[in-house]
């Protein structure tokens, strides 16, 4: 009789644990994980929070994903995404907070548009233990109130009367100028003479990546003795999507101007210059992630992206979740706005920004070998990039700029 009732009780164990195993559901539980707080000793459990698009937009959301999802099912952690339910600030806190309700306390936010979350949720004191991983957040985005959107109290100072980042939360940004140094170096490497650069909004990263890559057009031109030959054209649209006036603005430069290639830069105004290259048989530059895929599938013209000036998401999350998690070092995180760049002049996919090696359109004037080589120099400082941000670097091409377009 105790023999059978044992094996009843065993039975019914076994029930319960494999009802705990569902498949994802459509706010991202990732399956089957014991209520044990997600990790075997009950530390740490992994939410991810998509800004305004979601886990298939082949860009921010799911990069970082993925990577979450990667790492937390290779070490037993228990992860889950949530999808707020509009694009605004409360929108993003309420999921922030419904998944800090259920238990969640490192929660991974990807993208500017957190800025105003960050200060939200960094300095409420129920939530001084959780720990917050805001991806591509500069301290512009955070101290600047460019992205404010009045409806949120901003505690903007700390007690000493300075703005802060909480010990709670760490901000990952990335050095947008060697990435788009890199992408115009290419560029000009496989041949474009007449290229453009359309920026979303002359915000500081924006601009980082448009005066990288006038750089790295310039260095490629003056190596290739045609400086003469090379020219850009350069805009912001003054918005981070697109829109019929700049599609038909991009229209012009492809049809009329001749302009080649654009590195189209914010956003989803990067959809505008697809549209007017499609029609001109034109070249685009994708932007902080490899952009070929996704714009592939919204012009249906294979080979339209010549190469994309990439963040490293995935290899940020993977790090930052692997040192706190794993080696409990999660001061070294907190509290920082830290940038990213360079961290090895050998193997360019182990940097945090880089070109796609499966993607960019390499030929005889620029082939992997050829970037491996750029990037050792500019590692090894052999090739400086200029940050700055207030004015146009000095270029021996020419470089129109225009403005705004609205």
């Amino acid at each position: 009789m105790k023999k059978l009732l044992a094996i009843v009780l065993a039975a019914l164990m076994l029930v319960s644990v494999l009802a705990a195993c569902q498949p994802a559901n459509n706010n991202g539980d990732n399956g089957c994980k014991l209520d044990d707080g997600g990790k075997t000793d009950g530390t740490y459990k992994v939410a991810m929070i998509t800004d305004y698009g979601d886990i298939t937009d082949e860009s921010f959301n799911q990069t970082t994903y993925e990577a979450c999802k990667e790492y937390c099912e290779a070490n037993k952690i228990s992860f889950k995404y949530y999808k707020p339910a509009g694009d605004s600030t409360p929108e993003r806190v309420d999921k922030v907070e419904e998944a800090i309700d259920a238990g969640y306390n490192v929660i991974v936010m990807p993208g500017f548009a957190f800025a105003e979350t960050v200060y939200a949720v960094q300095d409420k004191e129920e939530y001084k233990d959780v720990k917050f991983i805001a991806l591509d957040v500069s301290k512009f985005d955070v101290f600047s109130k460019f992205y404010t959107e009045g409806d949120m109290e901003k505690p903007l100072i700390d007690e000493n009367n300075k703005p802060h980042v909480g010990k709670n939360v760490y901000c990952a940004v990335y050095k947008e100028e060697l990435c788009g140094y890199m992408a115009g170096y290419a560029a000009v490497k496989l041949g474009y003479k007449h290229l453009g650069f359309l920026g979303g909004m002359a915000v500081p990263a924006v601009i980082r990546y448009g005066y990288g890559f006038v750089q790295g057009c310039d260095a490629a031109a003056v190596e290739m003795g045609i400086a003469d030959q090379v020219s850009v054209e350069y805009v912001y649209g003054n918005k981070f999507a697109g829109d019929p006036a700049i599609a038909a603005y991009m229209d012009t430069w492809y049809q009329t101007k001749g302009v080649e290639v654009v590195f189209a830069c914010g956003g989803g105004i990067y959809t505008s210059a697809v549209e007017a290259a499609k029609k001109a048989n034109g070249k685009v530059i994708g932007v902080d992630v490899d952009q070929a895929a996704i714009i592939k599938t919204l012009s249906g013209v294979d080979g339209m992206t010549v190469t994309s000036a990439m963040k490293g998401l995935g290899a940020t999350v993977k790090n930052v979740l692997n040192e706190t998690i794993k080696n409990d070092k999660w001061a070294s995180f907190g509290g920082k706005v830290e940038e990213l760049g360079l961290v090895s002049g050998t193997d360019p996919e182990l940097n945090y920004v880089q070109i796609p090696m499966k993607s960019t359109q390499w030929a005889d004037g620029f082939t992997q070998e050829n970037y491996k080589e750029l990037v050792s120099k500019m590692f090894n400082k052999e090739i400086t990039v200029s940050n700055g941000i207030d004015a146009m670097p000095s270029t021996t091409i020419t470089v129109t700029e225009y403005g705004n377009i609205l």
